[in-house]
This record gives C-alpha cells, sequence and structure tokens, in this order.
C-alpha cells in the first residue's frame, strides 16, 4: 500500500502538452509530485525496466514512435519486448512515450493527460 503523502513521480517533458496537462491535473488535485524532466536526467537502466514492469501496456507503447524515430531509421517491429525497448530508451531517452506517472509501484502513460487519474481509482 502506498503511503498517501508520498509524491508521486513524473518522468516529464516541459514541451509536451499531455505532459504538461498531467502536472495540471495533479496540481488541481493537491497531489504532491517529483517531476522528473527526462531528457535532462535520463532514467537508468534499473528505472526503465521498473517503469516497463509497472505500465500495463505492453513495452512497445513506451516508444514514441514519431519523427525522430523515422528519421533514426527504426522499425517498431524490433522494439516489442522488454529488453528491446529498454536498451532502445537508454541510447534514445527521447523516444520515450510521456508523461509516465507512478503512485507507489503503479504507474501510467498520461495520454491521454486524465488517464493520470487511473492511478487514484
Amino acid at each position: 500500500m502506498t503511503n498517501a503523502t508520498e509524491p508521486l513521480r513524473v518522468y516529464h517533458n516541459p514541451v509536451c502538452s499531455k505532459s504538461r496537462g498531467a502536472l495540471e491535473i495533479l496540481g488541481e488535485r493537491g497531489v504532491d509530485v517529483e517531476v522528473i524532466e527526462y531528457l535532462k536526467a535520463p532514467p537508468t537502466r534499473a528505472e526503465l525496466e521498473r517503469i516497463v514492469d509497472a505500465v500495463s501496456d505492453p513495452p512497445a507503447t513506451l516508444v514514441r514512435k514519431d519523427k525522430k524515430f523515422g528519421e533514426l531509421g527504426l522499425d517498431a517491429a524490433d522494439y516489442q519486448s522488454k529488453e528491446q525497448v529498454v536498451a532502445l530508451l537508454l541510447e534514445h531517452p527521447e523516444l520515450m512515450e510521456r508523461p509516465v506517472v507512478f503512485r507507489g509501484e503503479r504507474a501510467v502513460i498520461a495520454r491521454p493527460s486524465e488517464k493520470v487519474l487511473e492511478l487514484f481509482d
């Protein structure tokens, strides 16, 4: 059971509207938040493995298949397993889908931003 006073951990990118939206929702609820700007302080292998394990979605969901993904010449089929996703995000943290919000041992990718509310169910 999570201590109610324990802050939620948010892997945040300030240029992302969904990330800002999730923080706004948490702020409106008066929730304590620990913000980690993951592009300035990239997650370690252990942190990435914890994220993949805590998010109920398949590991591949954590990878942004955006313009940068295409520019790197990557193929989504190559990034399906936990190990593949962690290795990719260690090398290219900018490809991590965001925001990832932790409450205790549970986490969600808050896209849309309102998905963060699932952590309060």
